[in-house]
Formats: structure tokens, C-alpha cells, sequence
């Protein structure tokens, strides 16, 4: 698993490992470790032109000193500084001993346009607020050139904790980080500007307890629900979906397709869309009695396509099972009955949606996603998938965030989410919590994303076939 933590942790352990150390002694286990990523980028180190961007904190000192490095390799190595007295002296020193040399901020531009790689050493993990006018300058450089770019511990301007970013920042194509992740390198939109990431381990002892989660393969495969000798479809899991309206059918159809795609023993279909249901999967249970009087499931599905109909969300939130509520039925649903539930809930909004139930805009979720997935779990005391770019699962408990780091523009169309309403419903009935019903599902709808495209465009209802691709893919 992928973790990431706070600054303030990231910090207390530095200074835990510091006091253990010689002097310096950490610093040059991340100067090493960023030199040798520096090289392994551009292929090719003597005789390279290699200009860093150098603040006054600990982050500039590991470009410096990593410039040395790369100088006595033969690399061409000149330090712009920001601010030349605040400069590390020990790093500067080590570079003019090398033949690396320091300049100012007027020889950036000609610098910058010239260079094989910019090493972003401005601003380090502490960086809050956006970029000062000066570094802003050379963000904007660094946007015209041609040169690599690789961002030191995290890339200038992006803010380390939240993800968010508040004017101009430095885009890199390759981060090196130390010690641990950090969450905005996890978390759009400050995740779009670290380009690929690398993790230089540096010693640090940190709590087991992270601030981000990222699941990855073998923990995806040791959740997933395998049938034994002795399942039946009611071990399996029965997965209820109430979801479609007259007016948006497909809705009931792609959350059905994910659910039988996912792996629930059985579903149960109540709705208004029964015939395309049933036209496009004979094998679907179907009720016309409502949700109370459907049949017995281990978890419900609500919302998808549901149009103004609020009747199937109450009567699925007073069911005494895991209910996953999307779509329409997140408008509908009464916040206080959601909030008195004793079984898990699963709220599934895209930003847009998460917005309206809190009362903010759009662009504020989308700038601040870890902060509003939180608040929208604890204001709903509910388990919440904020769907996105980087989609997150947040739970009323608190602890560790989840965040998807398998998911792929192509799931940007017309019924996705009701695919993986059905396909997280399904891990539901199966008997996962709904943090890892929703994080399992998350990871397999991306992949399954992946597969279905392949570079192409595709609908919903190919990455709903693809979902058993991706779990055998998981499984090795």
C-alpha cells in the first residue's frame, strides 16, 4: 500500500532521525538519491545543462547539493537564488567546489530557455499560500521551456497537506520525494503538476497510521471476495438495485451490469425500468412491490436514474443493511435519516453533486478535494467516494483517506458512475466495509476503464464488460 503523510508528521520524524544523525547527514541521503533520478532522466549527465531554482529553506539545500553531484559528473550546473543571503551556505559551497556556480535572478531566462534540465528546489513541504512574485516569474519560464523538469520533495506552489493549489506552480515531469508520499502528491489538482513520482527512502519511522492511502494490486487482490466450496448466491451476496425513472432507463441497466459484473451472487431489480432490465439480463430478479417488499439482499443500491421519485430512497435508508446511495437519490435523500442510519452508508457524488449537498461551488470541491470529502462524511456520517479525477473515499470516523490511483479519463462518460454504484453495491452484499467496498470498486472501475479504452473511445457499458478483466488482472 501507498501512503502519504501529513507535513507535520513528515517533519517530527526528520527532526526524530536528525537528532540520531551526524549533521548534514540527511540531507545528503536525499541529495543522493534526487542526483542519481536527475541522471537516470536525462540519460545522459556529462556535458548536460543543468540549471536549479533555489529558495532559502532545506529544500534548496537538496538541490544544491545534488548539483554538486551532478557537476562532478561534468554536468554544466548553475544555481539561480532567490534570495542569495538566505541561500544554504553548506550547498552552495559544495557546488562552486564542484564548478556548479550561483547566479541571480536576471540570468534566469537565458538560462532556463538553454538548459537540459530545471531541478525546482523554490519552495519545500512548508510552503503555503502560493508562489511569491519572483518564483511565479520563473514558473512561467519553466512553462516555455524545453528543458526536463524535476521538482524537489514536492513541486513549488502546490500545497503538500490538501493537494490544492493557489495560483501559479512549477509542472514537473518527475518529482523526487523523500522519506515518505505526501498527500498533495496524491490528490488533484496538485497531483497534475508532479508528473511521475519517485520515493527516495531516507529513514524515516513514521506511525502506522497514514494521512492517504493509495491501495495497490496485492492489497486490492487480499479484499476481493472469492466464492469457496461452499458458496451459494445468498453467500455470495445479494446486491438490491433501486435506480432507473421512465426518462433514464440505461441508469437501472449499467448499475445492474455492474453489480452482476462485480461478482454479487444475485440482483434485485426494483424500478420502472424492469423490461430493459430484464431484456439485457434474464438472470436479474425483478419486483414490482418496492424496495421493503423485494427480497432479501446484504446491501442496497439507490439513486441512479431515479429522476424526482424520493419514495425508494427513503423506504432503501430504513433498510437494516449497507445502502449506496448516488445520483439522483444524493438530492433526495433526507440528510438526517441518512445521518440516524445504523447500518453502513456509502454516498457515491461526483464534485458537482457534492457541492450542491454542501452548499459550496463546484470549482471550490474540485480545488479542495480532501478537505470536502471530509467535511461531507462527517456532515452526512456517512462513508463518501468523492468521484473525480482522483477519486477519494473519506469515512465519518476519520482516519486515513483513500485515495484511487487506478483512474483514467475515459471514464469521463454518460453512465460510468451507475456502473460503479453497481459494481461497489455488489462488494457490499459481499461483506467488505464500505471504506474498502467503495476503494476495491474504485480501483477496478479505473482499471477496467483502462482495459475497456485501451486509447479508444468507449461507453459505460464496455467498461462494465471489462470489470471481470480487471479483476482477474488484481488476482495475477
Amino acid at each position: 500500500m501507498r501512503t502519504a503523510y501529513s507535513v507535520e508528521t513528515v517533519r517530527g520524524a526528520e527532526r526524530e532521525l536528525m537528532a540520531r544523525l551526524p549533521e548534514g547527514a540527511l540531507m545528503q541521503r536525499a541529495a543522493a538519491g534526487l542526483a542519481v533520478a536527475c541522471g537516470q532522466l536525462m540519460g545522459r549527465v556529462y556535458g548536460s545543462r543543468v540549471v536549479l531554482l533555489v529558495g532559502s529553506g532545506d529544500n534548496g539545500g537538496d538541490a544544491l547539493y545534488a548539483g554538486a553531484r551532478l557537476a562532478r559528473r561534468g554536468a554544466g550546473v548553475a544555481a539561480v537564488l532567490l534570495s542569495p543571503e538566505r541561500a544554504h551556505a553548506g550547498g552552495l559551497a559544495a557546488l562552486r567546489r564542484a564548478g556548479g556556480r550561483g547566479v541571480r535572478l536576471g540570468d534566469a531566462e537565458e538560462l532556463i530557455a538553454s538548459a537540459d534540465l530545471v531541478v525546482d528546489g523554490i519552495v519545500g513541504i512548508g510552503g503555503k499560500g502560493g508562489l511569491r512574485a519572483e518564483a511565479v516569474a520563473l514558473a512561467s519560464l519553466v512553462t516555455d521551456s524545453r528543458a526536463a523538469v524535476v521538482a524537489v520533495d514536492l513541486p513549488s506552489g502546490v500545497d503538500a497537506d490538501t493537494g490544492e493549489v493557489r495560483g501559479a506552480a512549477i509542472r514537473a515531469d518527475l518529482t523526487v520525494t523523500f522519506g515518505t508520499h505526501k498527500p498533495g502528491l496524491l490528490i488533484d489538482p496538485a497531483r497534475e503538476y508532479a508528473g511521475s513520482v519517485r520515493l527516495v527512502e531516507i529513514g524515516l519511522e513514521l506511525p502506522v497510521e497514514a494521512e492517504l492511502e493509495a491501495l495497490q494490486h496485492a492489497d486490492v487482490a487480499a479484499l476481493l471476495p472469492v466464492p469457496g466450496g461452499e458458496s451459494d448466491k445468498y453467500r455470495r451476496g445479494v446486491v438490491g438495485i433501486a435506480a432507473g425513472s421512465a426518462r433514464y432507463p440505461g441508469a437501472a441497466v449499467l448499475a445492474v451490469a455492474g453489480a452482476l459484473r462485480g461478482g454479487a451472487g444475485a440482483v434485485r431489480y426494483v424500478g420502472p425500468a424492469a423490461d430493459a432490465v430484464i431484456s439485457r439480463f434474464p438472470e436479474t430478479l425483478v419486483s414490482d412491490k418496492g424496495p421493503k417488499q423485494a427480497g432479501r439482499v446484504q446491501a442496497w443500491v439507490v439513486g441512479p436514474g431515479a429522476g424526482d421519485d424520493a419514495s425508494a430512497v427513503g423506504e432503501v435508508l430504513r433498510a437494516d443493511v449497507p445502502v449506496l446511495v448516488d445520483a439522483d437519490g444524493l438530492r433526495l435523500a433526507d440528510p438526517e435519516v441518512v445521518r440516524r442510519r445504523s447500518a453502513p452508508t456509502l454516498m457515491t457524488p461526483h464534485a458537482g453533486e457534492a457541492a450542491a449537498l454542501l452548499g459550496v461551488s463546484r470549482e471550490e470541491v474540485e480545488g479542495a478535494r480532501l478537505f470536502f470529502a471530509r467535511e461531507l462524511a462527517g456532515r452526512y456520517a456517512a462513508t463518501v467516494l468523492l468521484k473525480g479525477s482522483t477519486t477519494l473515499v473519506a469515512d465519518a470516523g476519520g482516519g486515513a483517506v483513500r485515495v484511487n490511483p487506478t483512474g483514467t479519463a475515459w471514464l469521463a462518460t454518460a453512465g460510468s458512475g451507475d456502473v460503479l454504484s453497481g459494481l461497489a453495491g455488489s462488494l457490499l452484499a459481499a461483506g467488505l466495509s464500505a471504506v474498502d467496498a467503495g476503494s476495491v470498486a474504485a480501483y477496478l472501475h479505473g482499471l477496467a476503464g483502462r482495459f475497456a479504452a485501451d486509447g479508444a473511445p468507449v461507453g459505460a457499458h464496455d467498461v462494465a464488460e471489462a470489470i471481470p478483466g480487471a479483476w482477474r488482472d488484481v488476482r495475477g
